[in-house]
């Protein structure tokens, strides 16, 4: 019996249970591996504070401008000042811009902007696509 009211209460929420991801018509999902990063990482880097395209980050929440950089391989396809979508990566899913670049030893890897204060962690086959 309460499987049965269980089961009718599933059936009429909202949440679509099963549905499948779509991506925009125009993007293929790339599976990539996330890693974190915060300002001023490196002390002796006088532009530690810069992005690759000159944006000038804030120390104390650097976390809001939802910012990543990406691994020049993937630069090729997410331009600059493009907005991408990330599923997968828990609490840092969702929509972020392409602002900065990472080192030429990378491929397939994107990197998140975090805040000091923040864990660094490693996330591997992550869904990203334009937005």
């Amino acid at each position: 019996m309460i499987s049965i009211i269980l089961m009718s209460v599933l059936a009429t929420s909202p949440i679509k249970a099963g549905k499948k991801f779509v991506p925009h018509k125009k993007s293929s999902v790339e599976f990539v591996t996330v890693t974190t990063y915060k300002v001023n990482e490196f002390k002796n880097d006088p532009n530690g504070d810069v992005t690759a395209t000159g944006m000038r980050l804030t120390e104390n929440n650097p976390k809001k401008h939802r910012i990543i950089a990406v691994s020049r391989d993937l630069n090729k396809k997410f331009k600059f000042g493009q907005k991408v979508r990330i599923m997968g990566a828990g609490k840092y899913s969702g929509i972020y811009v392409v602002k900065d670049l990472m080192n030429k030893r990378w491929r397939k890897r994107i990197d998140i902007l975090i805040n000091p204060e923040d864990k660094q962690f490693k996330l591997y086959r992550i869904k990203m696509y334009k937005a």
